[in-house]
């Protein structure tokens, strides 16, 4: 019994990648640029998506240990939906050294 062939490439509207080339985008490569951007800007079928193409550990060790940066509210839904905390995520704990503006 054949195995079914996994995508090549995740299944995202070329619209969350307008700034890049969408046919050479090498998804692996790119990873983290990826997971970040659909963390920042996608929603629940998108994080699916994420988990199926990547892997939920990549995912879950991409956002807690390699991206440097998200707003707050994409910290806050991403911790409700993957079993992380923020005080784990390296872009929330970079947030939290760094001085405010006091204007």
């Amino acid at each position: 019994m054949q195995q079914p062939k996994t995508l090549e490439k995740p299944d995202f509207a070329p619209k969350w990648f307008w700034d890049l080339d969408y046919e050479k985008i090498d998804w692996q490569a790119s990873y983290k640029t990826v997971i970040a951007r659909i963390i920042e800007r996608g929603k629940e079928q998108q994080w699916q998506e994420l988990v199926r193409f990547y892997g939920l550990q990549k995912v879950v060790d991409t956002v807690k240990n390699e991206i440097v940066f998200l707003p707050d509210y994409a910290i806050e839904e991403a911790c409700t939906y993957f079993p992380i905390k923020k005080e784990e995520m390296l872009c929330y704990t970079k947030k939290q050294s760094r001085p405010a503006h006091w204007l």
